[in-house]
């Protein structure tokens, strides 16, 4: 089979969240340069409508959700608006999420259940949420979780994130153990350092720099590192393959093991 037919996604709906920018931006760009319908989800409801117009220039179809991941009724609504506009999702990526910088000592509990809430309940929801559709359709389909390096390490100051980012690895292999029979694979990226709207004026000072150079590779993440693992979770290059979780990092877990 040839490479182009192997990752073809025509015919398949894409739900993606935190795709106002950074990485969920390009996971939907990729989506929908190959075939697939696509739903735009985040908070920033201006940011998606320019997203879906760069979208609609290179030839792909989308539409612009404004959601926040943590409120189950507009979870719900982002699902029903995909539905009508494009029939039952058959992909979907889990990818909004946020960041964290306190020490474990200095964290309150407000602090600590916003990370967890958006981190990592906000994916069992929306993860529950699209495979039931996926089943009640008589649809397979397909779950990406945008886990972490952080997954599998930790540094100081991010004891919420690196929990969360754990539990999504753990959750990952979970609902693949529960949906795999049932025709739903679900698998995880864990990206390591990526340069992003967010954390661009970070990774570029003397602090990004030693980091960078704490990396095997010698370098961050560009864009375009992330395309090939994200299609091939989500097309037939990926048909069997659930509950892994791909590491792409420039080898940050090794040097952190």
């Amino acid at each position: 089979m040839k490479a182009a037919t192997l990752f073809d996604l025509t015919g398949e709906v894409a739900l993606v969240t935190g795709a106002s920018s950074g990485l969920g931006a390009r996971f939907a760009q990729v989506l929908a340069a190959n075939g697939a319908k696509v739903a735009l989800v985040a908070r920033r409801k201006d940011k998606l409508d320019s997203l879906g117009d760069l979208i609609a220039a290179a030839g792909g179809t989308a539409i612009a959700i404004g959601a926040d991941v943590q409120d189950r009724a507009a979870m719900l609504r982002a699902f029903d608006e995909t539905q009508s506009a494009f029939g039952t999702v058959t992909i979907l990526i889990n990818n909004a999420g946020a960041a964290q910088s306190v020490r474990a000592l200095d964290m309150s509990e407000e602090e600590w259940r916003r990370i967890l809430s958006l981190d990592l309940d906000s994916v069992f929801f929306w993860s529950q949420e699209g495979a039931r559709r996926m089943l009640a359709a008589g649809k397979k389909g397909t779950i990406v979780n945008i886990a972490s390096v952080l997954s599998f390490g930790v540094s100081k100051g991010v004891a919420a994130y690196a929990v969360a980012k754990a539990g999504v690895v753990q959750l990952t292999k979970a609902l693949a153990l529960e949906l795999a029979f049932k025709g739903v694979r679900v698998n995880a990226i864990a990206p390591g350092w990526f340069v992003t709207d967010i954390n661009r004026a970070f990774l570029q000072s003397d602090k990004g720099e030693a980091m960078k150079r704490a990396i095997p590779m010698g370098r961050f993440g560009n864009d375009g590192d992330l395309d090939g693992a994200l299609l091939l979770l989500v097309s037939k290059a990926g048909a069997y393959i659930t509950g892994a979780t791909i590491v792409a990092d420039g080898g940050q877990v090794i040097a952190l093991d």
